[in-house]
């Protein structure tokens, strides 16, 4: 695995040295976009809007636009600068307990690997937030951009979640949302039990991507000049008169598939 950042993890005056490495991996089918007429292949180019030529990503630089067409170029210098201590180190801020943190602010994990001569001290910060059960929330920068983060425990591994700022979450306005009241009770007494009867210990591993396996199936078959049918049938709606057979119907299915 390939560090993508080394630095500091630091909380109070200590400071520990640590590199970062992504903790997700995408996978997923590549597609290229084509000309209709001939099946070319689109390239996408950067083009200089001054002179109409195509420019080496090699020559390309970062530059702000401070007034209108006068521009200030930035370099990776510049950019460490602006902060030398947030650009080198993932700073804790507070500690606070996990629960506190609402599952929609989460966005990526990064695991925390301890660098020459840090064993010390990432195993003293890794015991501290197993005995006292928090979580610390961090300030770092990483790709030019300021981020918030939470650090906590995967086992004996410390990791550091990227999570959103409380601005980056989108309002929940002009929702077309219905009251919470129901007319009967025994509607939700059958989705209670329907829960009960689903409800497994959660175990990742035995969750996987099968939509991408369907398609690389899809695709097979294209090659060969078969023209595949749908794997299932489209899901409909259930109407609201509908609710009470199609719960009963979901729990008799459920019990079945447990015995």
């Amino acid at each position: 695995m390939r560090a993508i950042w080394s630095g500091l993890l630091s909380f109070g005056l200590v400071n520990i040295p640590i590199r970062l490495y992504p903790a997700t991996v995408e996978r997923k089918l590549k597609f290229n976009y084509l000309h209709k007429k001939d099946l070319a292949p689109i390239r996408y180019a950067r083009i200089c809007r001054e002179d109409g030529e195509e420019v080496p990503y090699e020559e390309v630089v970062k530059g702000y636009e401070y007034q209108k067409g006068d521009y200030i170029i930035l370099t990776d210098e510049d950019f460490r600068k602006a902060n030398l201590r947030k650009t080198g180190a993932v700073e804790i801020i507070e500690f606070v307990h996990e629960n506190e943190v609402d599952s929609v602010f989460f966005e990526k994990p990064y695991y925390v690997e301890p660098d020459r001569g840090a064993d010390k001290a990432y195993v003293l910060l890794r015991e501290a937030l197993r005995r006292s059960k928090k979580v610390g929330v961090a300030k770092f920068v990483l790709k030019n951009r300021e981020h918030l983060g939470i650090v906590k425990l995967e086992g004996d591994i410390i990791v550091l979640n990227q999570i959103r700022f409380k601005t980056e979450i989108k309002e929940a306005e002009g929702l077309s949302i219905p009251p919470a009241k129901l007319e009967g009770h025994k509607e939700v007494e059958l989705a209670l039990a329907l829960i009960d009867q689903l409800t497994e210990p959660f175990k990742p591993e035995k969750y996987h991507d099968t939509y991408t396996e369907e398609l690389e199936e899809v695709i097979v078959k294209r090659i060969h000049g078969k023209i595949p049918p749908p794997r299932e049938e489209e899901p409909v709606p259930t109407p609201d008169h509908d609710l009470m057979t199609i719960l009963r119907e979901s729990l008799k299915r459920a019990r079945q598939k447990a015995s």
